[in-house]
């Protein structure tokens, strides 16, 4: 005896689940990603599902692979005469642009399965501009390994100092200073910054600072390989 798979519901479409199940995220979080919970949201039975994504975890990854289609919409196109260093810089804050709507995202993106067609698609457009400013294969190879999670718009933090930035005050950095004088006085200095935006630090400004000088030690790495 032969099954066929369920019938696709009308009005239902692979691309309208997607883009639910990106709605249901910035709603209520990456963890509310359920079947059940995305099912209820477009008002169908959790088994139409499966005709559009196979289980959970083809979920996840799609939803990773829309961000990124978002994200593609989102880069500009360099001009051709346009200096390699300015156009990956205005490429990748464009996706953080996005990144920044959709602040789940992050994580799904570090998932094995969420290099899919968007993301190589993205990743062809860096390696594009690389090569015509100049990199070798090899080259822009290691530029893209320098660069890691910051080539699409975000950093991967050692750890997040909004989260302790509550615990941070003049008593608790008095204390510091003996032990621990070099991190008390960079502290010291960061929290009472006035323009700091979240928590310590300034998140995007920090993000800009760490981006500008990795595309300058590119150049730098550019300019050696050509003598």
């Amino acid at each position: 005896m032969t099954t066929t798979p369920p019938r696709q519901r009308t009005g239902l479409s692979r691309g309208r689940v997607l883009s639910a199940a990106v709605e249901l995220a910035d709603a209520e979080g990456v963890e509310s990603l359920t079947m059940r919970a995305l099912a209820e949201r477009l008002g169908v039975e959790a088994m139409s599902l499966y005709y559009h994504v196979a289980n959970k975890a083809a979920l996840l990854d799609g939803v990773a692979d829309a961000v990124i289609g978002e994200i593609l919409a989102a880069v500009p196109s360099p001009a051709e005469d346009e200096d390699w260093r300015s156009a990956l810089r205005e490429r990748i804050l464009a996706a953080r642009s996005v990144l920044l709507r959709h602040p789940w995202a992050p994580l799904l993106l570090t998932r094995p399965g969420a290099f899919g067609p968007s993301a190589v698609l993205y990743f062809e457009g860096v390696l594009g501009i690389l090569v015509r400013g100049g990199f070798s294969n090899e080259l822009a190879h290691h530029a893209i390994h320098a660069l890691g999670s910051r080539a699409i718009g975000f950093a991967q933090e050692l750890f997040t100092p909004a989260d302790a930035a509550e615990d941070v005050s003049d008593g608790v950095l008095e204390q510091m200073a003996t032990q621990l004088p070099y991190l008390s006085g960079m502290l010291a200095s960061i929290v009472h910054e006035a323009d700091s935006t979240l928590g310590w630090c300034d998140d995007q400004a920090e993000f800009e600072f760490g981006l500008d000088a990795l595309l300058e030690g590119l150049e730098a790495a550019r300019l050696r390989a050509r003598r």
